[in-house]
């Protein structure tokens, strides 16, 4: 069965502008990687954005890109939910995830995959703060504002939660519960599971084409809901020390 080490898990709603762009950057970046997967989760765009997925694996010269995988969702679900979709079909035990806009770099994939194996004891969640947002400066002020509110209230030492850039065990996710908005704060749930934290800066960039799918205003009503649902679930997350069987 084939089993890649790492499967890198891109979610994507309308982006079809973007797509070659990124598949691109992808493709290079393997160079530096050992065996990976390339797996888009289309959150239901209506734009073509499946179909340029497939032009790209159908020309595209890397294996890895060839045999690309697309998965598609019949209605839009949210980032969450499509990447608990790449996730769950991922075969690499490794999983990265980064968006599909053009503001990650792939190139930042290959660090952050060494700082993990090179962590000693339990495998760690590390995840790729962006120091230097290029974002409006709306954007850059309510994300400061909500990852230090989480800090208050979760204290989960983490600069930037909601960074897309993170590696972690796939084995690891798929044990959370599942919401939308999950991806904000995996350095909170993942450390009630006794997973370790790493961060490291990466390169942040400015959108390519189009536009964010989220208004800061919706931002902040949902996470403030989010951030109770998540304060609720740690204070009732209870697990052994370690398990033995007699």
């Amino acid at each position: 069965m084939y089993s890649p080490l790492l499967t890198v898990v891109i979610t994507v709603l309308d982006e079809v502008r973007n797509i070659p762009a990124v598949c691109a950057e992808l493709e290079a970046a393997l160079s530096a990687l050992p065996e990976t997967e390339i797996l888009f989760v289309d959150d239901g765009s209506t734009d073509g954005t499946a179909e340029a997925l497939s032009s790209v694996r159908s020309a595209a010269p890397h294996p890895a890109m060839r045999e690309l995988r697309i998965l598609r969702h019949d209605r839009r679900c949210g980032k969450s939910a499509a990447l608990r979709t790449g996730i769950a079909a991922a075969k690499g035990r490794w999983i990265a995830t980064m968006d599909g806009d053009g503001q990650d770099d792939p190139a930042e994939i290959p660090s952050l995959l060494a700082l993990a194996l090179e962590t000693k004891g339990r495998e760690p969640l590390v995840v790729g703060t962006r120091p230097r947002r290029s974002d409006t400066w709306s954007r850059r002020f309510a994300t400061r504002f909500a990852n230090g509110l989480r800090q208050q209230i979760l204290n989960d030492r983490c600069p930037d939660t909601g960074a897309p850039m993170k590696l972690f065990l796939r084995e690891d996710f798929l044990r959370l519960p599942q919401f939308e908005g999950l991806h904000r704060f995996l350095p909170a749930l993942l450390g009630a599971y006794g997973v370790p934290l790493l961060c490291r800066p990466v390169h942040h960039r400015s959108r390519l084409y189009g536009q964010s799918k989220y208004t800061n205003f919706g931002r902040a009503v949902v996470g403030i809901r989010d951030l109770l649902g998540v304060m609720w679930l740690r204070n009732r997350t209870r697990l052994p020390g370690s398990v033995r069987e007699c």
